[in-house]
């Protein structure tokens, strides 16, 4: 069955799109690194922290930091769509940067230039952050790809404008884009006045409402993180990053979905669970749900250090312990391994099953907060990115998760290491 299945989950993972969707959105890390980093400053899990600096520097202390949050978490959808028109094109080996900026301004085109005042006066000549962050999303996903694939057709078609070869390479690539780059924007305005005439909206709020709403809420439900944290587990386990592939597609929602909430607590109100809150979101499988690398293979390597007589398990674990506290797991996927041993899926699936119900069930009950828009580096050694993330309360449900992982683990690292024992002793007969 494998090997029938092998063959389309590689061709899948390797596609075009899916390729210039993940390494397109990873232009967007450094962003939210960086934005999260102002975020965390401002605040900072610990009680009266908010009025220690309001006291020490005044009100409205925080506004420069909310500046540099504004400006690096509502523009993920414009850094997006560059990310994944210029990845697009650039595996076709041409150059990709024209593509980049071409996304841009076609995102732009789609998306209204104005915005309403409260008292209904229409504003224009200026770009709306809802549209360029979270809520973009979706749209700047399908925009890249599209302005990519015909900017690559026109290019390999060799429809362009040629210059001499004594012409510098920067001012050729800048002639060769004249011709798609018009025909994307000249096509970006037709879709921008067919929206407005048939629905009275941009095409980016249409996609909001019809596919990126019904993909956030369908991603943030119990069920559908399940699946996700199950479907990575089984490719890591067949040896495929299975991080790598469900993540480059699912992060884009998942990190809208935190960007949502973290608008609506910028508007002063509370997040509610069943009401306006989303409870699924890219930390909840970062920090919660693969802390320690996919599996929460930290609890096996703590359990190997407790019940391991075999050298090899013993003297593996002790060489995965460092990685694996940085969230680095391969020495213990490869090494022990975990790649296509029959043993070690059954803990390899559940336990980030189990993280993951233990954390919607800890966020439904209300011991720790629906997640905005900081994140924490995922290098970050489990209970302080917790504690960064939710306060003491993150930090004691990561302890509660590792320890189950450690339980859940124990049994079958057990079984394996007798295996690897019994067969250190025939070898050493």
């Amino acid at each position: 069955m494998f090997e029938k299945v092998m063959p389309g989950i590689m061709k899948f993972s390797n596609a075009k799109p899916i390729v210039a969707l993940k390494d397109g959105f990873v232009l967007t890390m450094p962003l939210t690194l960086i934005g999260s980093i102002f975020l965390l400053f401002g605040n900072l899990p610990f009680s009266n922290y908010q009025a220690f600096m309001t006291n020490l520097l005044g009100e409205g202390w925080d506004t420069p930091l909310y500046q540099v949050v504004g400006s690096t978490f509502d523009i993920l959808a414009l850094v997006a769509v560059f990310g994944i028109a210029y990845s697009y094109v650039k595996a076709s080996n041409i150059e990709a940067v024209p593509a980049g900026i071409l996304g841009i301004i076609s995102f732009l085109i789609l998306t209204n230039s104005f915005v309403e005042s409260p008292t209904g006066e229409t504003i224009g000549g200026v770009i709306p952050k809802a549209w360029t962050g979270g809520q973009g999303m979706i749209t700047s996903i399908l925009v890249g790809f599209a302005v990519g694939a015909i900017y690559t057709w026109f290019i390999k078609k060799d429809i362009r404008i040629k210059m001499p070869d004594s012409v510098p390479t920067g001012v050729s690539d800048a002639f060769s884009a004249l011709i798609p780059g018009f025909v994307i924007i000249l096509l970006s305005m037709i879709l921008y006045i067919i929206c407005d005439k048939l629905q009275g909206i941009s095409m980016t709020e249409i996609i909001y409402k019809v596919l990126q709403i019904p993909m956030q809420n369908l991603s943030d439900s119990l069920i559908g993180i399940i699946l996700i944290m199950a479907i990575i587990s089984i490719f890591w386990w067949f040896g495929l990053h299975g991080p790598n592939i469900v993540m480059g597609i699912m992060a884009p929602i998942l990190t809208a979905n935190a960007l949502s909430n973290q608008t609506i607590l910028d508007s002063g109100d509370k997040l509610v669970v069943g009401e306006n809150a989303k409870i699924v979101t890219v930390q909840m499988v970062d920090i919660y749900a693969k802390f320690g690398g996919a599996g929460i293979t930290l609890g096996l390597i703590i359990a190997a250090m407790l019940v391991a007589r075999s050298q090899q398990v013993k003297s593996l674990s002790k060489m995965s312990l460092v990685p694996g506290l940085f969230n680095i797991n391969e020495p213990i996927i490869f090494g022990l391994p975990i790649v296509f041993n029959p043993l070690m899926i059954i803990p390899f699936v559940l336990v980030p099953v189990f993280a993951v119900l233990m954390t919607y069930g800890s966020i439904v009950i209300g011991f720790i907060e629906p997640m905005g828009a900081l994140q924490v580096p995922w290098t970050t050694p489990p209970i302080i990115a917790g504690f960064l993330l939710s306060g003491w309360q993150g930090a004691v449900l990561q302890l509660a998760i590792l320890v189950m992982a450690v339980v859940v683990y124990f049994p079958f690292v057990k079984a394996l290491d007798k295996v690897a024992t019994d067969q250190e002793q025939e070898s050493a007969a």
